[in-house]
């Protein structure tokens, strides 16, 4: 079976990033990473590229008349490379419609919530100050909304009385890290289908689309 070819946009650290480079590297992904677009030049994502000898971009933002010019260059350059599924790895910006175009339900995000509770920044406070029992994180599909598209799997951790944003953000990470590179494995096997709003997972099985690990910590 031929490897899915990855272009991956970040912004900053890029743990999520290293996530799937090691699921690649320890073989549980079928997959090569084509391109790390970064839009800061100090994203530390790049020293990550560097060390595993993945090519990279910074492309600036401000060098473009306008926002839809951006993401038209960004399409550009991972067509260029054969990229078929798009990851945002702690992408800071909102994905505009000429890189959806490009690549209509191949664009994959992660985001600290379960959605669609508690979108766009800050999802772990917002889970705190909300006072909500559990909490997690979501694999979407991307679409022109803020953190909208069709949720491919989800992972939930239990909120303690005593949780802080940073605390919950850890244990969110963690899964973070388990299930983003799971979803890339279920599109390069072909398994994955949208229907309106639902993805379908042929061949489903229950950790196919939930998980759920109270003792991680």
């Amino acid at each position: 079976m031929d490897r899915l070819s990855l272009g991956v946009l970040a912004s900053g650290r890029g743990s999520n990033f290293q996530a799937i480079i090691d699921a690649i590297e320890a073989g549980r992904l079928n997959a090569v990473v084509k391109l790390l677009v970064v839009d800061n030049p100090n994203a530390f994502a790049v020293e990550r590229a560097k060390k595993h000898s993945i090519e990279y971009l910074c492309i600036n933002a401000n060098e473009f008349t306008t926002k839809d010019d951006f993401f038209l260059g960004i399409a550009e350059e991972l067509k260029t490379r054969g990229v078929e599924l798009v990851i945002l790895a702690g992408f800071m910006r909102i994905v505009r419609k000429p890189l959806i175009d490009a690549f209509p339900h191949r664009i994959m995000n992660i985001h600290p919530a379960l959605l669609p509770s508690f979108p766009g920044l800050h999802g772990q406070k917002q889970a705190v100050d909300y006072g909500v029992r559990i909490s997690g994180c979501t694999v979407h599909f991307v679409e022109e909304g803020m953190d909208t598209g069709p949720v491919i799997i989800q992972a939930a951790v239990p909120v303690s009385p005593d949780d802080t944003e940073d605390t919950l953000s850890g244990r969110i990470l963690k899964l973070e890290h388990r299930i983003f590179p799971e979803a890339i494995r279920l599109f390069s096997e072909g398994r994955l289908r949208v229907e309106g709003r639902v993805v379908k997972i042929s061949g489903y099985k229950l950790d196919d689309g939930f998980v759920v690990n109270p003792r991680l910590s």
